[in-house]
């Protein structure tokens, strides 16, 4: 048998076993979503920025008498 003939097989014998096929694809998602989050992290910070200011003056247009307490009506 060849060395190429080797490698072949080798080459065919590795690419049809699955074991470990999960724990593979799982890394690579990972690491997709990490490099997104690194590609868009300037825009993420901004909108995790807006989403806080919008819902601190959401809160502070509230004022204690416009809650109900329990038991109250």
């Amino acid at each position: 048998m060849k060395w190429g003939d080797k490698l072949y097989a080798g080459w065919m014998r590795f690419w049809k076993e699955e074991d470990g096929l999960g724990t593979l694809e799982i890394l690579l998602i990972i690491a997709v979503l990490v490099a997104i989050a690194i590609v868009f992290r300037k825009w993420i910070i901004e909108w995790v920025n807006t989403l806080f200011t919008n819902t601190q003056s959401e809160m502070d247009k509230l004022d204690s008498e416009s809650i109900l307490e329990p038991g109250g009506s």
